[in-house]
């Protein structure tokens, strides 16, 4: 694996399920299998991705950090696009609430 994000994504039974997006070594590729039994076995499955995507180049900044917010985003459109494809199917997860940062609840 050449580098990979983590985000939090919407989850109707967890509120929110860990999923991973990564980005192999070019000519490599990564099981998503392997990938979670390597996580789970060290971190636990608590912490281990429930969803793994693989991309051949990860959004980055000017400096070369990895913009996360971006992820999350295209991962959010996909899923929004997703769900609006299949027919009788309701949104995948809710983009209608924030989180207060000042009070800690949803708004």
């Amino acid at each position: 694996m050449l580098d990979c994000a983590v985000i939090g994504l919407p989850d109707d039974k967890w509120g929110e399920r860990v999923t991973a997006v990564v980005q192999p070594h070019p000519g490599c590729d990564i099981a998503d299998d392997d990938l979670r039994a390597f996580v789970k076995g060290r971190l636990g499955s608590v912490k281990a991705p429930k969803q793994v995507e693989v991309w051949p180049d990860l959004p980055r900044s000017k400096v070369g950090k990895i913009l996360k917010s971006e992820v999350k985003a295209r991962l959010l459109s996909q899923a929004d696009r997703d769900s609006r494809s299949r027919p009788g199917s309701g949104p995948a997860h809710r983009t209608d609430r924030a989180l207060s940062l000042d009070s800690r609840r949803v708004v």
